[in-house]
């Protein structure tokens, strides 16, 4: 399998949600960012505690991952990382969870 571009534009991932497909969205913020803004499905694992609690996304190691923060900064520090230990399918999603709410859901407030 290649490896997925390590991007991905909000429109996508909306795609991706609205099909049905089999992927993990995974939200690397705070809990209390979280809490505040938040898309619906997202498996909340901070960018900290990633290397902690790997095992919970080894069942997607050749699944799809979709990471998401605020902006796409720290995301795209976990996909880098999550890349290295195997995980080929994860993509950032650019802009965050800020480009969500601004493209895709004005409902998510934003900070």
């Amino acid at each position: 399998m290649t490896d997925a571009p390590i991007e991905i534009t909000v429109s996508e991932v909306k795609q991706l949600l609205d099909s049905g497909d089999k992927f993990l969205l995974l939200d690397c913020r705070q809990p209390d960012e979280h809490q505040f803004a938040h898309i619906t499905g997202a498996v909340l694992i901070p960018m900290n505690e990633l290397p902690q609690r790997i095992s919970e996304i080894e069942p997607f190691r050749d699944a799809p991952i979709v990471v998401h923060c605020h902006l796409g900064g720290r995301s795209l520090r976990v996909t880098q990382w999550m890349r290295q230990n195997g995980f080929t399918q994860t993509q950032n999603m650019t802009g965050g969870i800020t480009q969500w709410s601004a493209e895709i859901d004005p409902n998510v407030p934003t900070y």
